[in-house]
């Protein structure tokens, strides 16, 4: 795990370079500057977990430095140091977002016990914040359940890789859990302290994604009023999921390789690099092969972010895992909105393991807890799901079967869907095979994930 990162900031050389030895000593990367102005230029280049400054200064003191800390939402946590006839001074600091402070003189173990504090609390709050983004999110609900050989192949891939270093691609189609399997290669490996943090690539434009990875200076672009620390600064340390990475713009994708590679980058309007230590996994729907062939993806970051592929495969190919799903679904959504569900009937189970959840576990979960909230019956049975009427099914012989009242619509998607399954998920066959080009191939299947 990365040492934390401690910027001192004194005028005086002799209590520079003894805070910054005792930190040393104490296992901290520590670094020092002379004045406040350059203690400032500093944070601009890089990110510190914590700025340790004297109170007295100038032309810019410790107050100040605080004010810029807090203004500019650096995210470190500030120590002041101060004398006892500033202590009142240092009181007030507190006040305005200081961590602590520490009476000069201070033998290193007073020091060592004010960092440990201030770094203990920061990261408790960076921890909350995350936590407070996490809860009760839809698709955080055990999504990763199954007993099925395929996942459990899936379990051994993310414990053996957990602790690593290395980039990860979590490969799978729409719903089938592959922000869950991120998830769990960070919270299973040592970075499980530090940020996990998502960027759906998908849902943003080439402008506002750069400066979502990288972040922006003030005054960067129109609107740009402040400083914005990007993503990647945000899990430094952590883990960074980049989500549906196969719809980053062509103009975006050099920049983030050199991200990959040099594990460096600079902010928008910025032309200081920022160093960090993320670790990468990505994910997408999409055969990044045929995206690379098509000329839609680089080959030399499909090669950087394909260290290690997990594949998560779909749901009508592990249907064994189909009525533990339905279950841990049941008992969720049933304590959730406060009902009493005894189970399903055998009906319904047999409904389930036929049709083919082109959704996946996320159509599962919301047919599931759908039933929950509208079903007014102890059992539940088909009549709650319905789900011959919510799209074709397939017969045993690889016949298309489409229910009485079916849409030309639903015909067409389950006609895209099964030449898909057919060609082994090849974009390029498919189309071939469906006559019409694979970019309309790729809208089809966007429309239909959106419905999903």
């Amino acid at each position: 795990m990365a040492k934390a990162r401690i910027l001192v900031i004194d005028d005086d050389q002799l209590m520079r370079e003894y805070v910054e030895e005792t930190l040393g000593r104490a296992g901290y990367a520590a670094e020092s500057v002379s004045s406040g102005k350059e203690g400032v230029r500093r944070l601009a280049e890089r990110f510190f977990d914590l700025v340790i400054t004297d109170l007295k200064m100038t032309p810019m003191d410790g107050l100040e430095v605080l004010a810029h800390v807090v203004r500019e939402g650096a995210g470190a946590g500030v120590i002041l140091m101060t004398a006892y006839g500033t202590v009142e001074t240092a009181v007030k600091a507190l006040k305005e977002g200081a961590e602590d402070y520490i009476l000069k003189p201070f033998a290193p173990d007073e020091l060592e016990v004010a960092v440990d504090r201030a770094l203990a609390r920061a990261r408790m709050a960076r921890e909350n914040q995350y936590l407070r983004e996490e809860v009760n999110k839809p698709y955080a609900h055990g999504v990763m359940t199954g007993k099925s050989p395929a996942m459990r192949e899936v379990y051994g891939q993310v414990e053996r890789i957990a602790g690593s270093r290395a980039t990860v691609l979590v490969r799978g189609e729409s719903g089938t859990g592959k922000e869950l399997v991120a998830r769990a290669l960070h919270y299973g490996g040592p970075r499980r302290g530090e940020p996990f943090v998502k960027v759906n690539c998908a849902a943003l434009s080439a402008g506002l994604l750069e400066s979502e990875l990288f972040g922006h200076e003030k005054g960067a672009f129109t609107g740009a009023h402040d400083r914005k620390i990007g993503r990647f600064e945000l899990a430094d340390r952590g883990t960074l999921l980049l989500d549906e990475v196969s719809e980053i713009s062509a103009e975006l994708q050099p920049k983030l390789l050199r991200a990959l590679q040099e594990r460096e980058f600079e902010r928008v309007g910025g032309n200081q690099p920022i160093q960090v230590d993320t670790r990468i996994v990505a994910t997408s729907n999409r055969n990044l092969e045929e995206a690379v062939e098509e000329g839609l993806f680089r080959e030399d970051l499909f090669f950087r972010i394909n260290v290690i592929a997990i594949h998560i495969p779909p749901l009508r190919e592990r249907k064994e895992d189909i009525p533990v799903l339905m279950n841990h679904f049941l008992e969720h959504f049933a304590a959730e909105n406060g009902r009493r569900i005894d189970g399903f009937s055998s009906a319904a189970v047999e409904c389930f393991m036929d049709y083919n959840w082109p959704g996946n576990v996320r159509e599962l979960q919301n047919a599931v807890e759908r039933a929950v909230v509208l079903a007014r019956e102890p059992v539940l049975g088909p009549e709650h799901f319905n789900l011959g009427a919510a799209a074709p099914r397939r017969d045993g012989g690889g016949m298309l079967t489409l229910p009485f009242g079916a849409t030309v619509g639903e015909m067409e998607r389950e006609l895209i869907l099964r030449t898909l399954e057919r060609c082994n998920q090849n974009r390029t066959q498919a189309a071939k095979v469906l006559g019409i080009s694979v970019r309309t191939l790729r809208n089809k299947l966007n429309e239909y994930g959106a419905k999903l």
